[in-house]
């Protein structure tokens, strides 16, 4: 059975016409698998957007503070070497021979060199602030790169989930009515009421919040790329149930599987994460006696099912 399979459950019995329509109900289940892992890799993609454009803001931000400083000290330089064109710009021993008052002279060439000195100084300053930039024009140029290639990523792979969605749905169509029906009413049979969670209590207050808040999602939409309110994907729902704890998670599955401590399925409590499948491609969130709460696939809303529908589990407390 597959992995999307499981998760629904066994299919009522159906008339024997239905036999020859398993590949298709099981070719629908890959293609849900397969999106689902593409909708992890579009919120990977997206979330990176997301930070690149923060990084990006922040560089020409600074960039724009580093130009000002720039301007500032080439106004202040040019400031002295108006002084220094005014002074005379003769050589020393010659404006000493000639100067009326040779104590007067010595002052305004003391003045002088020590003016010289401090814009050697400014023009040192000048070339580090010239140099800063450029480095920093460099690096925002390589973020811009690298949040381009993230954009063409981001829509490569919702092209690849609107894809093998729309495939999905065409097999389904295709189906008999009857059969169309089976499977419809099988992905959301009973699921969204709240099944024997036994008597394990969370193991902090956070996690108590968290579920609090997945419950609260009962019954909501399956919908791709969404972390909330009203509609989420798998990693979207775990994401906003831990935000109305306070506590932030990674925006994918995989990056959840890694954000806490990890545990054995056998010691599970509720409000740990289950991750499942080798690549992390799907998560639900551990209720109690066996039971998990989280977003399916499309077409199923957000309910429980037994944390074995999918085999490989693993388990993160947060």
């Amino acid at each position: 059975m597959s992995a999307a399979a499981a998760a629904l459950g066994v299919l009522p019995a159906t008339s024997a016409v239905a036999a020859p329509h398993d590949d298709t109900r099981a070719e629908v289940d890959r293609l849900y698998e397969e999106a689902e892992q593409a909708t992890e890799a579009y919120n990977k993609a997206d979330e990176r957007a997301d930070d690149l454009r923060e990084e990006v803001g922040l560089a020409q931000d600074g960039i724009a503070r580093q130009q000002e400083r720039i301007n500032r000290m080439r106004e202040a330089l040019g400031a002295l070497a108006g002084a220094q064109y005014r002074s005379g710009g003769l050589d020393p021993s010659l404006a000493l021979l000639f100067s009326d008052d040779p104590d007067d002279y010595l002052a305004k060439a003391a003045v002088l060199d020590r003016i010289t000195t401090h814009q050697a100084g400014e023009l040192k300053d000048l070339q580090d602030a010239m140099r800063v930039l450029a480095q920093e024009r460099s690096e925002a140029s390589g973020k811009l790169g690298e949040l381009e290639r993230s954009r063409k990523a981001v829509a490569s792979h919702k092209r690849t989930v609107e894809r093998k969605l729309a495939k999905a749905r065409a097999l389904l169509n295709a189906l008999p009515s009857d059969e169309r029906d089976a499977y419809d009413r099988a992905s959301r049979s009973g699921r969204s009421g709240v099944p024997d969670l036994g008597s394990s209590v969370p193991p902090s207050a956070r996690a108590a919040a968290a579920i609090a808040a997945a419950r609260s999602a009962l019954g909501k939409p399956y919908v791709w790329g969404a972390n909330g309110p009203s509609g989420f994907d798998c990693s979207g729902l775990m994401q906003w149930s831990y935000a109305q704890a306070g506590v932030s998670l990674p925006r994918t599955s995989q990056g959840q599987r890694f954000a806490g401590r990890q545990v054995p399925l056998s010691q599970a409590q509720p409000g740990d994460l289950v991750t499942y499948r080798s690549d992390a491609s799907h998560v639900a969130m551990y209720m109690g006696n066996g039971q998990v709460i989280h977003a399916p696939y499309p077409g199923a809303p957000v309910r429980y099912d037994p944390v074995g529908m999918i085999p490989g589990a693993t388990v993160t407390r947060v």
